[in-house]
């Protein structure tokens, strides 16, 4: 009886303890904010995971929208979040490699901004552990933006606005890289995709959503394609890094994050959604268009790279595609396209050039 006593009296402890964290979230004048996701994500995948030291508010998210397309985030207010994560390309860019302050190249395809809350680890090679490093490790990356949180913070605290804004978000005028971080990701979580003809044909039985052809496609990627084994899920990717075997002598990809000599070779497995708008392809851009990539792995696997995935073992030599497999192929792909994802005013630059 005493331990069913404890048992509710810690109940309501944090009962209270959640309450109360409402309570000052509407105390302050802030408004939480939910993100609209269709039912079939909760119904055929895991919640979005909740980080509790940063709720998501609208004024939050306003307000690390207003940082991601603010161009003074960079060395000589050239760039902002926004020039190499834009919107019509899902937020990514259509270069191999995307330039930097004072046209510096970068080293690595610039992956796309979407459903980001369910990542485990980010960029190519997983040196981010969370999507709060990620968001603005770019910002003194010398090869990107080239700043330094000195310079960020001073020209944050000389606007007009930020520190009234950053006051009613985080309770301070006095602006550090945390705050700043925490914006940017609350911005970030809000880029949410899932409103493809894929989508309702899959998950909402909509039958008449795609096309004999695009069916044709969709069968191999989940049928003797094996795509699905990586892209995956709701999600299609599983978020995992693997050697898909494109080189012999690969680039160290999460080997240089973890140092251990099984992931050499390994890369992040991007997401197959909006894949028709994020071309060119793989970590260093070397295939234009989507009837490349198909062509290589239908006959350019390199069997023999060193941590070549399993699941790319079992093709043997390839896929072998035939012409009209292929285009059958890239057009299912291209019913992973979200149109109102690119078109989302929430998303959009909320001060645009003139």
């Amino acid at each position: 009886m005493k331990r069913l006593t404890v048992i509710a009296i810690i109940a309501l402890l944090f009962s209270a303890a959640g309450l109360a964290g409402k309570d000052k979230r509407k105390r302050s004048g802030l408004t939480p904010y939910k993100i609209p996701l269709p039912e079939f994500v909760g119904d055929y995948f895991d919640k979005m995971p909740v980080d509790e030291e940063n709720p998501l508010t609208e004024e939050g998210i306003a307000l690390g929208r207003r940082l991601f397309y603010d161009k003074r985030l960079s060395a000589d207010n050239t760039l902002s979040c926004g020039s190499c994560h834009q919107q019509r390309f899902a937020f990514a860019d259509n270069r191999a490699f995307s330039l930097g302050v004072h046209d510096s190249l970068g080293i690595i395809n610039t992956m796309p901004l979407f459903n980001l809350g369910w990542g485990r680890a980010f960029f190519w090679d997983g040196r981010a552990a969370s999507l709060r490093e990620q968001v603005t490790e770019p910002l003194i990356n010398q090869r990107e933006m080239a700043g330094t949180w000195a310079d960020v913070l001073d020209k944050l605290q000389q606007d007009k606005d930020y520190p009234l804004l950053f006051k009613k978000v985080f309770g301070s005028e006095k602006i550090n890289s945390t705050m700043v971080s925490k914006a940017l990701t609350q911005f970030e979580l809000t880029l949410v995709s899932f409103g493809t003809r894929f989508d309702r044909y899959y998950f909402d039985g909509q039958a008449d959503a795609l096309t004999k052809q695009e069916e044709r496609g969709l069968d191999i990627f989940f049928g003797f394609g094996n795509c699905n084994h990586c892209h995956s899920d709701v999600l299609l990717t599983d978020n995992y890094f693997r050697n898909n075997g494109l080189d012999l002598d690969p680039q160290p990809g999460l080997y240089n994050t973890t140092g251990k000599a099984a992931d050499r070779g390994r890369m992040k497995v991007p997401s197959l959604r909006n894949i028709a708008l994020t071309a060119p392809y793989m970590h260093d851009g070397r295939f234009s268009t989507l009837e490349e990539v198909l062509t290589f792995y239908s006959s350019g696997i390199h069997q023999k790279s060193p941590n070549v995935d399993e699941h790319i073992v079992p093709l043997g030599k390839g896929l072998f595609l035939t012409p009209e497999q292929k285009a059958d192929l890239v057009a299912f792909l291209n019913t992973l396209t979200d149109s109102s994802f690119i078109r989302n005013p929430a998303f959009s630059d909320p001060n645009p050039p003139r």
